[in-house]
């Protein structure tokens, strides 16, 4: 076995600063992460997820369902994540055979850098992994589609609710859509404003509930 190690002393030690994670954080606001998600219906049909993020502000910008998902399908989705006047600069996916070398130079062409991540590397590509295990914890675990378009009806309440409703820990903790509604102070921490009162909005028939302050009737 001598004769395969590599002579010359010990390999150097990776330089910390240049790791995946720094430059993922680095670059957080201009990388688009996107992966497939296989989902089977009430009648044992397969159909595919396809959902793309901003790592940034973890918000998703477009998300479809379908049962063939060809290259040409595929490069209408990046179509429709990337419009012209978009400010990203690099989209990040794993090596499934559907991001074929064709595929990306398609990409390429719409403005952006294509980042493959590494052979079974699921790491490196785990901000969008989390969002499908939380697409399957908080939805597709308790909800089980009747076809195609009982699954995109699905995925979309819940994309909005994960975009507009749905607190994430790692923004301190916040949601990807800030809401431009003004909260109004109150002389207590623990009592709600004068003049108005919890609403409650269910989301997915009661799966989840979303929760905020309206002015009461006069």
């Amino acid at each position: 076995m001598a004769k395969y190690l590599r002579r010359g002393g010990p390999l150097r030690a990776p330089d910390p600063k240049q790791r995946w994670l720094t430059f993922v954080h680095n670059h957080a606001k201009v990388i688009v992460a996107c992966d497939f998600f296989v989902v089977i219906t009430a009648t044992f049909r397969t159909l595919y997820v396809f959902v793309s993020m901003e790592v940034g502000t973890r918000r998703i910008l477009h998300h479809n369902v379908t049962a063939h998902p060809t290259a040409e399908w595929t490069l209408q989705q990046f179509r429709e994540t990337l419009p012209g006047d978009h400010a990203y600069r690099f989209v990040l996916h794993d090596r499934d055979s559907i991001f074929s070398r064709e595929l990306d130079k398609a990409v390429t062409k719409l403005g952006v850098r294509v980042l493959r991540t590494p052979v079974r590397a699921p790491m490196a590509n785990a901000f969008c992994e989390r969002l499908g295990g939380s697409l399957r914890r908080e939805c597709l675990d308790f909800l089980i589609p009747l076809h195609e378009r009982h699954l995109r009806m699905m995925v979309k309440e819940w994309g909005l609710h994960y975009n507009r409703g749905r607190p994430h820990s790692s923004l301190g903790p916040g949601v990807p859509d800030q809401s431009q509604q003004s909260v109004p102070a109150s002389d207590h921490r623990h009592k709600l404003p004068a003049g108005y009162r919890v609403a409650r909005t269910p989301v997915l028939g009661g799966l989840h509930h979303e929760y905020r302050l309206v002015k009461e009737a006069a």
